[in-house]
C-alpha cells in the first residue's frame, strides 16, 4: 500500500520536476511513511485489485524509472491488448494463460521478433508484481524466450548518402540529413531540440536520450553549415530546431520526419529502406570504419549497454572485407 501511493505521487510530480528531484522525493517520502501504517479503508488512494489497476501502477513506475514515451507507450499497447484477451486478477494468471495467449497471437501470423517483444513487455510486468510482492511468483518464468533471427542491418554506403543528400530539395531536408548523419542522434533526440541546445562556438548540442540522460553530440562542419543556412532562412519565432515549413511553423513532428527521409530515399533511386535510425547505423559505421574503438562508439552513441554497439561492429562487413584484403596476403 505504501509503495503504491509513493508511486502515484511520484507520478503526479514527474509533471514538474526532473528526475533528480523525483529521486529525492521518493527518499522523503519513504522515510516518513517508514513506520507509518496504511489502512486500504483510504479509498482514495486504494488501487483495484485486478489486472488493469496493475497495468497502470507498473506504467506509472516505468515512466518514474526514466523509461521513454514511446518505451511506455508500447508496454501500455501490449499489456492492453493482453487485457482485453485474459479476463484475471494478476494472482489468478498462471502459465497455462501466458500459453494460451501467445499460441492465439501467433495465428494472426506475426513474425517472431514480434512475439519476442510480447514476451519480453510480460516479462517485465510480471516480474515487477513479483518483485513489488503483488504476486507470489511471475508465471512468466517457464516462459522460454523466442528465438529471433539476427539480421545485418546495413548502413548507408558512401554512395547511398551522397544519394541522398543529392536528393534533398529545400535547405531543411539538407540541414536534417547532415544534422542526423554528423550526431548519429536518434529521432526522438533530434525532435525535442531547441536551438538554444546547440553550442555554435563548440559545434556541440546536448541531447536528452533513453532514461532521460543527457548527452554531448557533435556537429562536423557540414552539418554546421547547413543548419545555419537553414535558420537564417526561417521567418519564425518558434524556439525548435525544425519546424514545418506552413505557418503558424510548429514543431517538426516525428511521423514528418520519417516521412521526409521516406520521401529522399524514394527519390535517391536507394534500394534499401531509408528512414532517421539508419543515419544512425550509418554514423556508427563510419566511426568504426574510421578507427573509433567499440568504447567510443558506445558512449557517443549514448548506449548503456557495448552488447548493443557490438551490433554495428558485427554489421560492419566492409571492414572485416578490407582487414582481410591487408593482412591475409
Amino acid at each position: 500500500m505504501k509503495e503504491e501511493i509513493i508511486i502515484k505521487v511520484l507520478d503526479k510530480a514527474s509533471a514538474f520536476l526532473n528526475q533528480e528531484n523525483i529521486q529525492e522525493l521518493r527518499n522523503i517520502l519513504e522515510e516518513e511513511l517508514y513506520n507509518c501504517t496504511i489502512s486500504p479503508t483510504c479509498t482514495a488512494l486504494s488501487v483495484i485489485n485486478d489486472m488493469p489497476g496493475r497495468v497502470m501502477l507498473f506504467l506509472a513506475a516505468k515512466k518514474l524509472d526514466g523509461c521513454s514515451k514511446i518505451t511506455i507507450e508500447n508496454y501500455a499497447r501490449i499489456l492492453q491488448k493482453f487485457c482485453g484477451v485474459v479476463h484475471k486478477d494478476v494472482e489468478q494468471i498462471d502459465s497455462m494463460d501466458i500459453r494460451r495467449y501467445l499460441a492465439l497471437y501467433s495465428k494472426s501470423g506475426v513474425k517472431n521478433s514480434t512475439l519476442a517483444t510480447i514476451i519480453s513487455c510480460l516479462k517485465s510486468f510480471f516480474g515487477w508484481l513479483e518483485n513489488e510482492e503483488y504476486i507470489t511468483k511471475s508465471p512468466m518464468r517457464k516462459i522460454k524466450n523466442i528465438k529471433v533471427e539476427k539480421r545485418v542491418r546495413k548502413a548507408l554506403t558512401r554512395e547511398e548518402l551522397e544519394m541522398l543528400r543529392d536528393a534533398c530539395r529545400s535547405l531543411r531536408e539538407k540541414a536534417l540529413v547532415e544534422f542526423f548523419y554528423s550526431t548519429g542522434c536518434r529521432l526522438d533526440e533530434v525532435q525535442k531540440l531547441n536551438i538554444a541546445d546547440v553550442d555554435w562556438n563548440s559545434g556541440k548540442a546536448m541531447v536528452i536520450g533513453k532514461g532521460d540522460k543527457e548527452r554531448p553530440v557533435y556537429l562536423n562542419a557540414r552539418a554546421i553549415l547547413h543548419l545555419t543556412k537553414y535558420l537564417t532562412s526561417r521567418s519564425d519565432n518558434n524556439t525548435a530546431l525544425f519546424v514545418g515549413s506552413r505557418k503558424p511553423h510548429e514543431r517538426l513532428g516525428r511521423r514528418a520526419i520519417e516521412r521526409t527521409f521516406t520521401s529522399l530515399g524514394e527519390l535517391a533511386g536507394i534500394s534499401k529502406a531509408v528512414y532517421p535510425h539508419l543515419l544512425r547505423h550509418t554514423t556508427a559505421s563510419t566511426m568504426l570504419q574510421n578507427g573509433a574503438s567499440l568504447a567510443e562508439v558506445q558512449h557517443y552513441l549514448g548506449h548503456d549497454s557495448p552488447t548493443t554497439t557490438q551490433i554495428y561492429a558485427e554489421m560492419d562487413t566492409q571492414t572485416i572485407k578490407m582487414s582481410h584484403l591487408k593482412h591475409v596476403i
